[in-house]
């Protein structure tokens, strides 16, 4: 198609900022995250491709999205529900898929995710998330704000 090229986007790019989207407090009181840069956001088609970090031991709820989802293990390890993944590890999930709780190892993990479609969660097994927590003594904390582009609706609070 004329006009149309690539995109080119660096993790050092000032155009892409991290976000912290996740939130917890350890029982050391220290707060770990998870952080995202979204490389890649585009409302049609809609796609999310984005670089993730976790803190050591961070919690994240069993959750699927709207969307298939495809998640690389770049360094470090994920827990995913019962199933250690460490790096070099490709999780795809279909859409409707479910996966977790997912919780770093502790050296924390970096990913590498690509949504294709809706990116949106939803949240399914909260007592396996509350399970997660308590093992660790650790307790989620309210999701901090995001920067979702105009075209895109933050749901997150519809199953928190």
């Amino acid at each position: 198609m004329d006009g149309l090229g690539p995109i080119f986007r660096h993790l050092d790019d000032p155009e892409v900022p991290w976000q912290n989207v996740k939130a917890q407090r350890n029982a050391d009181g220290s707060i770990a995250y998870v952080r995202e840069k979204w490389l890649a956001f585009s409302p049609d088609p809609q796609y999310l491709s984005l670089y993730a970090q976790y803190d050591p031991g961070m919690v994240v709820r069993r959750h699927g999205h709207n969307s298939p989802h495809v998640v690389f293990v770049i360094a470090g390890e994920l827990q995913v529900g019962d199933r250690s993944c460490p790096a070099g590890t490709h999780i795809e999930l279909p859409h409707g898929a479910a996966f977790g709780p997912l919780v770093a190892g502790d050296q924390g993990c970096t990913l590498f995710e690509v949504m294709l479609g809706d990116p949106r969660s939803w949240g399914e097994d909260p007592d396996a998330f509350e399970r997660a927590l308590a093992a660790r003594a650790a307790t989620a904390l309210a999701d901090p704000p995001l920067e979702f582009p105009p075209w895109l609706e933050d749901l997150r609070a519809h199953w928190t």
